[in-house]
Parts: C-alpha cells; sequence; structure tokens
C-alpha cells in the first residue's frame, strides 16, 4: 500500500473535469470585501437611491459594481457643486444678464438699491394731498410697502422654483407659469414699458436737472461766458452721457455704478427733505386737497386713486429682480435666493428710511402745494432759492444728475439683453461687439426721441402705476399658485388668491382714476415742445 502511495503520488496529476471546476466568479465577493483596495469605496447605501434599469442591474452585480459606483457618487457631489447645469445654455452665457455670474450679496443690494430708489419717490408728498392727508397717506404708504416686500419674496423664491431651471428673467417666469402666449401678453408690455418709459423719464429729469445747475446756480451772477443750452441740448448732453456709460458689457459690471447711484439716491433724498424741514414751512400751506381737484363725490374718490397710482409708481423695480438674481452663482447647497434675500432686506431697509421720511416731510413743509412736475425738487427751488446756500442746491442738482446717470444703465439693461436675445436666437451666435453698441446707441437715440416727442409723459406717473401695479402686487402671487401648486384652502393659497384678485382690482381702479383725473382735470400737452 505505501508503495501504492508513492507511486501515485510521483505520477502526473491527472486533469480534473470541467464540471468539477468553481467559476472565478464564484471566488470574488469575498475577496472583493477582504481587500483593502477595494473597501476604500463608498458602500452602496451611500449612493442615491434611484430607479434601476434591467441593464443597470446586470452592470451592477459584476465586479465593475464598485468603479461604476464611485464614478456616480463623484459625479452626484460634482452636480452638487455646479447647480443646475443653467450654463449649459449657450445663449444664456451671451446675453447681458446672464453673461456674468459671479455675483454676491453685495451687488444685489447696490443693484435693488439703485432701482428701488428713484426721482418718482420726489411726488410722494403729492400722493398725500390727494388721499386726504396724513392719515391715508401713512397706511396707504406702510401697507403698500409691505406688500411689495413680500411679492418681492414670491419673485425670489420662484427664481429656481424648477429643478435644473433658473427663471433669470420677469418675462421667464411669467410664461412658466401662465404660458407662453398669455406670459408674453400680460408682462411683455409692462415690463418694457416700466424699463422705457422709465429711461425717457430719466432723460427728461436729468436734462433738465442739468440746465437749472449750470444757467441758475453756477453761472447765476453771469459768471458764465457762454450761450445757455435749450432744454433739447441737454437732452441730447444727457442721453450722449447714458449712452456712453451704458457699453459696459453685462449687469454685474455695473455694480460699482449701482453702488454710485444708491449713494446718490440716499444723499438727495436726505438733503431734499432735511433742508425742507428746517427752513419750515413757506406761507399759506394748505392740508386740504389740491385746488385743482374736482369738488365732487367722484372726483374725490379719483384723487384718492390717482394718489394711490403715484405710491404704487414709486415702488416700481419688480421687472429687475429676477434679472438681479440671475448674475448670481447658484447650487444645490448654496442657492442664490439665499445672499439675493439678505441684499434686498439690506436695500430695502435704506429705501424705507429714505421714502418715509421723504414723503412726511415733504407733506409737512409744502402740504397740498407741492408741484405736481418734480415734486420736491421743484419745491426745493421754488420755495427755498433764495435762503438756501447755493453750495447746497448745486450739490442737489448734481447728485439728481448722477443718480439718474446711473439709474439709466440698470432700467436699460433689460432693454438691451431683450435686443440681442433676437439676434442670438435668429443666428445662433453670440452678439459682435459693434453690434452691442449699435444696439445700445438705438435704444438711447430712441429714448431721446420720446422725451422730447413726448415732453408731459411725467405727468401720467398715476396712470403708469396703475398699468404697472400688477407687475409688482398680483402677477407675483398668481405666479406662485401656478408653479408652487400649494395645497388648496392654505393659509399661502388664501393669501396669494387675495392678494392678487384685489391687486388686478385695484390696478382697474387705478387706471380708471388717472383717466377719469386727465379728462377733468387736463394736463398739458405739447407735443416736442419740452420746456
Amino acid at each position: 500500500m505505501g508503495e501504492v502511495v508513492e507511486v501515485m503520488n510521483s505520477s502526473p496529476t491527472p486533469p480534473r473535469p470541467e464540471t468539477t471546476a468553481p467559476p472565478p466568479v464564484i471566488c470574488l465577493p469575498p475577496f472583493r470585501h477582504q481587500s483593502p483596495s477595494l473597501n476604500q469605496y463608498p458602500r452602496s447605501d451611500s449612493i442615491p437611491k434611484t430607479p434601476k434599469s434591467p441593464f443597470v442591474g446586470r452592470i451592477m452585480s459584476t465586479p465593475l459594481a464598485s468603479p461604476m459606483k464611485k464614478a456616480l457618487s463623484t459625479m452626484h457631489g460634482y452636480l452638487e457643486e455646479v447647480g443646475h447645469l443653467t450654463r449649459l445654455n449657450p445663449q444664456e452665457a451671451w446675453l447681458p444678464i446672464t453673461e456674468s455670474r459671479n455675483g454676491n450679496a453685495y451687488y444685489a443690494a447696490f443693484h435693488t438699491l439703485s432701482s428701488g430708489i428713484g426721482v418718482q419717490a420726489l411726488v410722494l408728498p403729492l400722493a398725500f394731498a390727494y388721499l386726504g392727508g396724513w392719515s391715508w397717506g401713512i397706511i396707504s404708504l406702510s401697507l403698500a410697502f409691505v406688500w411689495q416686500l413680500y411679492t418681492l419674496w414670491l419673485l425670489i423664491q420662484l427664481h429656481e422654483s424648477v429643478a435644473g431651471t433658473r427663471y433669470s428673467r420677469y418675462l421667464q417666469l411669467s410664461m412658466a407659469a401662465f404660458g407662453q402666449k398669455i406670459g408674453k401678453l400680460l408682462v411683455l408690455f409692462p415690463t418694457m414699458y416700466l424699463s422705457g418709459g422709465t429711461c425717457v423719464t430719466l432723460i427728461m429729469i436729468g436734462g433738465e436737472t442739468m440746465k437749472i445747475f449750470l444757467n441758475e446756480i453756477a453761472c447765476r451772477n453771469q459768471l458764465c461766458n457762454f450761450h445757455p443750452l435749450t432744454i433739447v441740448e441737454w437732452y441730447v448732453v444727457f442721453t450722449c452721457s447714458a449712452v456712453v456709460l451704458a457699453q459696459l458689457p453685462n449687469l454685474n459690471s455695473i455694480a460699482g455704478v449701482s453702488l454710485i447711484g444708491s449713494i446718490t439716491a440716499v444723499a438727495y433724498c436726505t438733503i431734499i427733505w432735511t433742508m425742507s424741514v428746517a427752513k419750515g414751512r413757506p406761507m399759506g400751506v394748505s392740508y386740504g386737497p389740491p385746488p385743482s381737484e374736482v369738488k365732487s363725490d367722484l372726483g374725490r374718490l379719483c384723487s384718492a386713486l390717482n394718489g394711490l397710482g403715484i405710491i404704487a409708481f414709486a415702488f416700481r423695480g419688480h421687472n429687475l429682480v429676477l434679472e438681479i438674481q440671475g448674475t448670481m452663482p447658484s447650487s444645490l447647497k448654496h442657492p442664490s435666493r439665499l445672499p439675493m434675500w439678505k441684499g434686498v432686506k439690506f436695500s430695502y431697509l435704506i429705501i424705507a428710511m429714505c421714502l418715509f421720511p421723504l414723503a412726511i416731510g415733504g407733506y409737512w413743509a409744502y402740504g397740498s402745494s407741492i408741484p405736481t412736475n418734480g415734486g420736491m425738487l421743484t419745491a426745493l427751488y421754488q420755495y427755498h432759492r433764495n435762503d438756501v446756500s447755493k453750495v447746497i442746491l448745486g450739490l442737489t442738482s448734481l447728485v439728481v444728475v448722477i443718480n439718474c446717470l446711473t439709474s439709466f444703465q440698470i432700467y436699460a439693461m433689460p432693454v438691451f439683453d431683450n435686443l440681442e436675445f433676437r439676434y442670438t436666437a435668429s443666428m445662433n451666435k453670440p452678439c459682435p461687439r459693434w453690434l452691442r453698441m449699435g444696439f445700445r446707441v438705438f435704444f438711447g437715440c430712441l429714448a431721446f426721441f420720446i422725451s422730447v416727442a413726448l415732453p408731459f409723459l411725467p405727468s401720467l406717473a398715476g396712470l403708469i402705476g396703475g398699468i404697472a401695479l400688477p407687475v409688482t402686487a398680483a402677477y407675483p402671487c398668481f405666479m406662485w399658485i401656478m408653479i408652487k401648486k400649494p395645497a388648496k384652502y392654505s393659509g399661502m393659497w388664501c393669501l396669494n388668491w387675495v392678494l392678487g384678485c384685489l391687486g388686478m382690482v385695484l390696478s382697474v381702479m387705478l387706471v380708471f382714476g388717472a383717466v377719469w383725473s386727465i379728462v377733468a382735470l387736463g394736463i398739458e400737452v405739447h407735443f416736442f415742445k419740452p420746456h
């Protein structure tokens, strides 16, 4: 037996049957768990649970499973850092609003403050006179401030309400909420009218203030030896200055311009109301209804509606909120709504500190004698030209001109963006620099033509406020309902329906009141005759 064993051990080993050899895959699972080089990969429970196709199921059951899980985990983290892939759309990177996405909360505060305070705030005391005095004026101004701040919060939240999409323009959000045709019909004209109409008004006020500053303040004592320019020539000077400044490429590039605009807006609001209060009330100031008001129930109602329209026009600027937020980077971990809301809260705190003293102090100083054209600025020149230092008057005029130039840039940017959108959509390539310059020169010339042809536009502040009111007070509420779809009869559902419907009804009433006041009281209509 021992010899047999020795012979068997010394003989070559016969080949084993194929059926007895285990497949290599049987030994792989224990090797995979025991290898330190493979244990470093994430476990399967760390990968997001997603529906698996049969093909993926077969792949994940093979030795390739761990490297694929590693790749999926890495890509998932990358997508969280990059955000919602909005920059994959090349057209977004070609347009002035979304060309640069390196904004922050400071930029948002500068832009919001520059667009939130404007020369339209100078006629707020006139709204108090139309509304019948202190009580209704302060109540209406406070309610309007809270209302528009709430709808501003809605727009900021709706900017990234759909995963993978950023609504960087008010028109885009409107079409997403109401549909392509209805959304464009509701929003395109009011937003473009707010942008273009505001630029036209800025040309008028800026040109008139330039004339006042040079002809009546700097050269009051005949120290300037040149022929004074006409008002149309001053319009040309202001428009050329604004167009030259408008050559900055995108919305983020004008952050410094908006900072200067914010500082000058706060400066002239503060100077005007403090000087008006410090110098006391002129003789014969009354707090009754304006002398031109029709003495009838319908007349008083329409005057009150006109006052509400002036307040609504003072709080315009919602057509720029989504555009400002679109200049910020955004990711799933760091959404743009957080720094945007921080910037908005800071800016609107400053806005409240400017508008409320301006309205209350201006109404105390001038009552119902506040001029309808120019408001507090005209009243300061009219009643205190002789008892206020020429340096103060000159400084006030200078900062108003600078603010008009800077505000022109941010309000014109949506128009520039829309013009370039038409070109890039049809040609499928970015807009050349020479054509971009041409678009901006064309818009400046068009705004100048309208300012000369229709010099009575500032007298239509109540009508403009009524037309623009849905953009500020109503549409954001309906957009929230259509996109977020809150539970029926919930708190947000009821609140937004009430505010949205109230905003639409109020808009119709404001337009009616403004039209009735224009027909009953009349305005000085003169085409191509600015003065």
